[in-house]
This record gives C-alpha cells, sequence and structure tokens, in this order.
C-alpha cells in the first residue's frame, strides 16, 4: 500500500518537474539560486490557500456559483472560482518574491520564478486530484499531465513575461495591466472549455477538441515569450562585450 502512494504520487509529481526542470535549463545565461526557486514553489503551494481565501467568500455570498449546469453558469464559475483568485494570489506571491530579489536581472528570470509559484501551485493542486481518483488515478494522472498541469505552467510563463516587461521599463502602463489580466483570461478561458465539456451532452468532442487548440495556441504563445525574453537578455550581454 505505501509503495503504490509513492507510485501514485511521483505520478502526480512528474509533470510539474519535466516542466520546472525546462524552465531552468532555459535559464542558462545566470541561474537563479537553488534556495530561491524553492522558494518559489513553497510560495505556489501558499498561493493555493491563499485563492481559497478569495474564492471561500465568493462562493459562500453567491456572487459566484458554486456549481454550473449550463455554459453561462460555467463561465461564471471559472472566471470566479478559479481564474481570479488564483491568478491572483500567484501574482501577490509572485511579488512577495521578486519585490526585494537582486538576483531578478534578465529578462527571463520573471518567466522563472513565475513558473516555480505555478507549477508549485500545479503540483499541491494535482496531487489532491489524483489521489481522490481512487481506482481511476492513473487515467486522471495522464489526463492532468497533458493539459491541467502545463495550462497552470503556461498562465506562470504569461504572468512572468509581462512581469519583466514592467520591471524592465518596457510600456510599464499597459503591460502592468497584462500581468494578471492575461493569465487570468487564459485560465478562465481554459476552464470555461473544460466545464462546458461536462455541462453540454452531445457536445463532449466539440469543447474536447476546443481545448486541445486552446492549450496547443497557448504553447505556442508562450514559446515565442520564451525565446524572446531569452533573445533580449543574449542581446544584452552581447553588447556588454564591447
Amino acid at each position: 500500500m505505501l509503495s503504490a502512494s509513492y507510485v501514485i504520487l511521483a505520478a502526480a509529481l512528474l509533470p510539474a518537474v519535466v516542466l520546472m526542470i525546462i524552465i531552468i535549463i532555459r535559464d542558462k545565461e545566470q541561474p537563479e539560486p537553488p534556495r530561491l526557486l524553492a522558494k518559489g514553489v513553497f510560495f505556489g503551494i501558499l498561493s493555493a490557500f491563499a485563492s481559497l481565501a478569495i474564492s471561500t467568500p465568493l462562493l459562500a455570498s453567491g456572487l459566484v456559483p458554486s456549481t454550473y449546469h449550463n455554459s453561462i453558469e460555467a463561465v461564471f464559475h471559472s472566471f470566479g472560482a478559479a481564474a481570479i483568485p488564483e491568478e491572483t494570489a500567484k501574482l501577490a506571491f509572485l511579488w512577495l518574491l521578486l519585490r526585494n530579489n537582486k538576483y531578478f536581472d534578465e529578462h527571463l528570470d520573471g518567466i522563472v520564478y513565475a513558473v516555480c509559484i505555478g507549477l508549485g501551485f500545479a503540483a499541491f493542486e494535482n496531487i489532491q486530484y489524483v489521489f481522490n481518483a481512487g481506482d481511476n488515478w492513473a487515467f486522471t494522472a495522464i489526463l492532468r499531465g497533458l493539459l491541467s498541469v502545463p495550462a497552470h505552467f503556461f498562465f506562470a510563463v504569461l504572468m512572468g513575461y509581462y512581469y519583466s516587461l514592467v520591471h524592465f521599463g518596457h510600456n510599464p502602463r499597459r503591460n502592468a495591466v497584462l500581468v494578471l489580466f492575461a493569465p487570468i483570461l487564459a485560465h478562465g478561458i481554459f476552464d470555461t472549455i473544460a466545464m462546458a465539456q461536462e455541462v453540454s451532452p452531445g457536445l463532449e468532442a466539440f469543447f474536447g477538441i476546443a481545448l486541445l487548440l486552446f492549450c496547443n495556441e497557448l504553447r505556442k504563445l508562450c514559446s515565442r515569450h520564451i525565446r524572446e525574453m531569452a533573445y533580449a537578455d543574449k542581446d544584452h550581454y552581447s553588447r556588454s562585450e564591447y
């Protein structure tokens, strides 16, 4: 029984670990201190509890529907119970992590730290889903490993991208809004499509394909953002040599 629990735990954590390694490898010019990366992951776990402190009163008051039976309710639940509280909590902890961080000296760093927080959140959440799935834990781990955990990675890339643009003075007024708006929008759309799939008999395949297409577009967008930040840092180092 104990060994089975370790297997389930490993399955729940593996997607976040793989994505973490990918982003750390990209940050090769001046890697961030491991203790700060670990702190970011820990902050991500804390942000899960902070998001509950935001969403619970909204759900209890009825301002956000606690259940959803149609696409309209799915939209309100997706944004009010998940996207807005979760991304707001993550941003608060990202600010705490970076406000006096002397190592935040590269454009890519904003993405790296945001991803640490996002994957800390995703890993903690994924453990709960996979362990609570009972005999279906393997299917849940695979499905969430291919969709939900990467989605949190994408939301974090968006947040870190705009956070870095603000930090380094690139159109700070516009990008300060997008730091929170972009991940909330992406998160809300992702959850809305996933939930609409549950409450739309006969349209499951349509929304399933829509979710895959949306995730693929997010993947391409975030890949461009990562490359853009990496090139900005590479260009900076090239110019500093002269």
